[in-house]
């Protein structure tokens, strides 16, 4: 049993009794320097700072080798941080939560939780913040300041209001507030938060988080699902709460950035053969808000051969290679979902086999598009998609 205690910057005062005395009982207690140094004479245990990287003592927590120690985590260490990585590991916890920095700064700016998307870019990559700016969404950041003034002012998002809440809870608690083209070079408490409220600047594009994204939202060569199509196809594949989805020929990486930004808790892979497309893949990853898209740069089937098998599968290039829908639905987990896409005929060969030995529905998208005509305005049709859609009994 490890003991998760959250502690804010009003450090032991604001621990309860409960708190106090999983401190006062463990025989090590590990925080950072900071943290550490909230904590009185009357805690007896050993204090470890945390290494840098910290991963070989969580790797060593979550093989019980700390047993009986106490690990100290900023407010509620259930909602980012340690507390949440050592359950994922099925680690036997005893939590002591704090106000988190998200409660507080809701609270200060009279904000409704339920209406606010929390993000943290701390360890992880700032872009992941793009999935959620759209015109007046409000957002706590944990992490930098500086970061995440960088992605909105990027995005065409620098006009919104952009607070920064600092030692939320101690007492040299501090918010200054300005707009995110403002924050410049500004110093920082290391020890903070970030409240935005998004005003997108005069021409900013608007990125829905359903499927169906414009597509000039993605660098492309032209190996693009469009819009419509693409929309279609991931109502087809149904993401769903943490879900592997592998986009198997991916092209410009749309199916699995889209698949991402419908769910946040969902995985995928892409795997894509050419070295440019793989890399202009990982660019509209970061640009969409998406940067833990993985990229697997190989030809399909073999590529897929090391992979974790999924629950979800998209065939948007290559499905009459021989042997891909076969070597895809073997890996498919049962009630999984696997959705091909073809526009050639020898596509449709493969697809219509497949549903003669495999049952699905299969569905043909005939889409026409205004497009000037001489003078006029006349309906230019794309090359119809014939969609083969399965669930794995």
């Amino acid at each position: 049993m490890i003991a998760i205690v959250g502690i804010g910057a009003d450090g032991w005062p604001g621990l309860g009794e409960p708190a106090r005395d999983a401190l006062r009982a463990a025989p090590t207690v590990i925080g950072s320097e900071r943290q550490l140094a909230l904590l009185p004479t009357e805690v007896p245990g050993e204090r470890r700072a945390w290494p840098s990287p910290i991963d070989p003592l969580v790797d060593a927590l979550a093989a019980g080798r700390h047993d009986g120690a106490a690990v100290l985590a900023s407010g509620d260490p259930m909602l980012h941080g340690i507390g949440s990585s050592l359950a994922r590991r099925g680690v036997e916890l005893a939590v002591h939560p704090h106000a988190s920095a998200f409660a507080y700064a809701c609270a200060r700016l009279g904000w409704p939780e339920a209406e606010v998307d929390l993000v943290t870019i701390v360890g992880r990559s700032p872009d992941a913040l793009a999935r959620v700016l759209q015109p007046r969404r409000r957002v706590v950041v944990f992490g930098n300041a500086a970061s995440a003034a960088a992605v909105l002012v990027d995005r065409g998002y620098g006009p919104s209001r952009f607070v920064v809440l600092e030692q939320l809870g101690g007492p040299n608690e501090r918010l200054t507030e300005g707009t995110a083209d403002s924050l410049g070079d500004r110093a920082v408490d290391p020890l903070h938060a970030v409240a935005i409220e998004c005003v997108a600047a005069e021409g900013t594009p608007l990125l829905p988080r359903v499927p169906g994204l414009p597509d000039e939202a993605y660098d492309t060569d032209g190996a693009l699902t469009k819009r419509s199509v693409r929309a279609a196809t991931l109502a087809a594949l149904a993401p769903l709460p943490r879900a592997l989805l592998w986009d198997v020929g991916a092209g410009s990486g749309s199916i699995g950035i889209e698949w991402l930004r419908a769910e946040p808790t969902a995985r995928a892979v892409a795997i894509e053969e050419r070295d440019d497309r793989a890399q202009r893949i990982a660019r509209n990853a970061r640009q969409l808000g998406v940067p833990r898209l993985e990229v697997v740069r190989g030809k399909a089937p073999d590529a897929l051969a090391t992979l974790e098998p999924p629950e979800a599968v998209f065939v948007g290039g290559g499905v009459a290679t021989p042997g891909l829908v076969d070597a895809c639905w073997e890996a498919l987990h049962t009630g999984g979902r696997l959705v091909a896409n073809t526009v050639t005929l020898e596509g449709e060969v493969v697809v219509i086999q497949a549903r003669a030995q495999r049952g699905g529905t299969l569905t043909r998208l005939e889409l026409s598009h205004a497009e000037p005509l001489g003078g006029f305005t006349g309906w230019q049709a794309q090359r119809p998609v014939v969609q083969w859609a399965v669930t794995k009994a």
